[in-house]
């Protein structure tokens, strides 16, 4: 419609024009003009036999690697040292694996770089409680939670106290300063927080290629304000070093300090350092951050800064935000006191609530088998629940519907794969020597056709996902195939069916089943053969 209107042509006459010129005899069916100027379609089983043939003898899985690879560099998950993880990092953790896995898949190349705020302030703060009286059987029984209280403890004093305020930026000089002491405290700090991070990284099955934090920039700080200042970019405001938007509207009245006027940096200064080193390190085509929807002043600030200042650096920087986990009452989820809600207690009541699940339908099975049934599920339904929404929109947590067998859930996804999975174990049973047919995908039933057809779709949903950094269409358009598979299942006999229906749809289960896996392993969940 829109063609013909450019060109000023009845749309049925430019769709009769289209059509005479157009030669799809190979994949199609003859185009048909259908009402003010549309085309219809309509894919020969031929064309969709033969891909589906290539595709269950391992030449691909419905999707192509790019022709245009790219480095891409992924910031996510970026906690701050000292610190437990809670809940609010999970989105950032869970979106930033996804998105990478998606990328690889396509044959991006990706580098992986966690962030982490090991650097500022708080570190005053905190060298100050630890030397007045680090509970050390605490500090090795759970680090985070004793250097929490610590900095708990320290701050609310602090807060009252203008001389414990003082002792605290003190020590924090020293340590800026190099002091050999806060320097092995603070060293201790982020080799025990790391560690206690790293715990719960591998219960996610996330990995990271890089984890550079704040304080690896420190030494570049200086000189990139000095820079700044010698081209222009930034001028002295009140005895800070600041860059305007004069020429931005909604960023006018906002300006980004670069150097306090005590001499110190922040976080936009750290950026611009990060961004420096990564361009000259990494050469990436792109830079991807992955953080919360209230990150998006600075990120938009830091993106018309660096392009003001490498307008000519070839690489697209995306913010990729989210928004809020919510409780039941649709206010940040939270503790019943009020606070942040622990990542680990949160995976641990993952596991245990799954474990309930798969006890009750599968009592049976030995413990051992049912606890990992229960991580898998446990853990790909927190992953999946936070996956499936539009991520910039708030979510409201809800665990009976993230652990639920029905609706678009990781357990309904994964109970999918179990029963593709029991077909090929009964198959086993019943098949007699010389009977196994090579498939020739007649697609007789329209179900199976539909089956056909979704299947195909695999690799435009991959593209889609990686174009604008959304899971959520992968989400849709893994339960969208289990349904499909289901109604497969209930109209189309499999295993007693004539021998070459039988071949045709084991291959159709074959395919499904892979394309399951490949898609939830590209959400970063594992699947299971039994649940």
């Amino acid at each position: 419609m829109s063609l013909a209107k450019e060109r000023k042509l009845n749309p049925r006459q430019l769709a009769t024009q289209v059509l005479a010129e157009l030669d799809i005899s190979q994949w199609c069916e003859p185009a048909e003009i259908a009402g003010a100027g549309f085309l219809n379609f309509r894919a020969k089983k031929t064309a969709i036999a033969q891909v589906l043939n290539t595709a269950f003898h391992g030449e691909h899985l419905f999707y192509d690697y790019t022709s245009d690879p790219r480095t891409i560099v992924v910031d996510f998950s970026s906690p701050n040292v000292a610190k437990p993880m809670h809940v609010g990092h999970i989105r950032s953790t869970i979106l930033g694996d996804a998105i990478s896995r998606v990328l690889r898949l396509l044959g991006h190349k990706v580098i992986t770089d966690n962030h982490i705020g090991d650097w500022g302030t708080q570190f005053g703060k905190l060298i100050v409680g630890w030397k007045r009286g680090v509970n050390r059987e605490a500090l090795d029984r759970d680090p985070l939670a004793e250097m929490e209280r610590i900095y708990k403890e320290i701050n609310s004093e602090f807060e009252a106290n203008p001389e414990s305020a003082a002792l605290a930026r003190r020590e924090l000089v020293k340590l800026q300063e190099g002091d050999p002491e806060n320097r092995l405290i603070w060293e201790e700090m982020i080799t025990l927080s790391l560690r206690e991070f790293e715990k719960i990284y591998q219960r996610l099955g996330v990995k990271f290629d890089y984890i550079l934090g704040e304080s690896y920039y420190n030494s570049a700080l200086k000189g990139l304000v000095k820079r700044l200042r010698d081209i222009g970019l930034a001028t002295e405001s009140e005895g800070a070093t600041v860059i305007f938007f004069d020429d931005i509207p909604e960023l006018k009245e906002k300006p980004a300090i670069i150097e306090k006027s005590d001499g110190g940096a922040n976080y936009t200064t750290t950026d611009l350092a990060t961004l420096e080193y990564r361009l000259e390190t990494w050469q990436p085509a792109e830079i991807v951050y992955v953080t919360d929807a209230r990150q998006q002043l600075h990120f938009k600030e830091l993106f018309n800064i660096f392009g003001r200042w490498m307008p000519n650096a070839p690489v697209k920087l995306s913010h990729v935000y989210f928004g809020m986990i919510l409780g039941p009452n649709n206010k940040p989820f939270k503790t019943r006191t009020g606070e942040n809600v622990k990542l680990t207690d949160l995976l641990n009541e993952a596991e245990e609530r799954a474990l309930a699940v798969v006890t009750e339908k599968n009592p049976d099975l030995p413990e051992a088998e049912r606890k990992e049934i229960a991580r898998i599920v446990g853990l790909g339904a927190i992953k999946y629940s936070d996956l499936l929404p539009n991520r910039q929109s708030d979510y409201v947590f809800n665990w009976d519907k993230m652990l639920a067998l029905n609706g678009n859930t990781a357990p309904y996804l994964l109970y999918a794969y179990t029963r593709v999975r029991s077909i090929f174990r009964k198959a086993q049973e019943s098949i007699t020597p010389g009977e196994t047919l090579e498939p020739l995908f007649e697609l007789n039933s329209p179900d199976e056709l539909l089956l056909a057809k979704h299947l195909m779709t695999f690799g435009l949903t991959l593209e889609a996902v990686a174009d604008e950094y959304r899971p959520n269409f992968l989400c849709n358009y893994l339960f969208e195939l289990a349904g499909h598979f289901a109604r497969f299942y209930e109209s189309c006999p499999v295993l007693k069916a004539t021998p070459q229906e039988k071949a045709d749809r084991l291959a159709l289960c074959q395919l499904t089943g892979k394309v399951l896996k490949e898609g939830l392993s590209a959400l970063g969940i594992e699947t299971t053969e039994k649940m």
